[in-house]
């Protein structure tokens, strides 16, 4: 009969050394979802530190509901110009574009004005 081997404890960083990690994660374009995915693959686990890893990245103004707003929006859009007569498309352009006005008003980032 054999034992069973324990699984190694994962290394815990230091609640500096983990925000450096978000953030380094953030540059390479992860939302804040994935970037939570691939703390635990690499064994650290997100709930162990104080701060949220949206609350830290916000701290750095980087907003994660922006980033997935805007690249919703792209994708709708690319959608629709491919197909003109979707007009449920063209429903969820007007939606998702006026959801990004309002979150840019929230968050006090300067819009484009025609």
């Amino acid at each position: 009969m054999q034992k069973k081997l324990k699984p190694e404890k994962a290394k815990r960083l230091s609640q500096l050394e983990f925000e450096k990690k978000v953030l380094e994660l953030s540059g390479k374009g992860l939302t804040s979802e994935k970037i939570g995915e691939e703390l635990r693959k690499q064994e650290i686990h997100p709930k162990e530190y104080s701060k949220k890893i949206s609350k830290i990245l916000g701290e750095k103004n980087i907003n994660p509901d922006l980033k997935n707003v805007k690249a919703k929006l792209e994708r709708v859009k690319k959608h629709y110009e491919k197909n003109k007569q979707d007009k449920r498309a063209m429903r969820e352009k007007d939606r998702i574009f006026a959801q990004l006005r309002k979150l840019k008003k929230y968050f006090k980032i300067e819009t484009k004005k025609k």
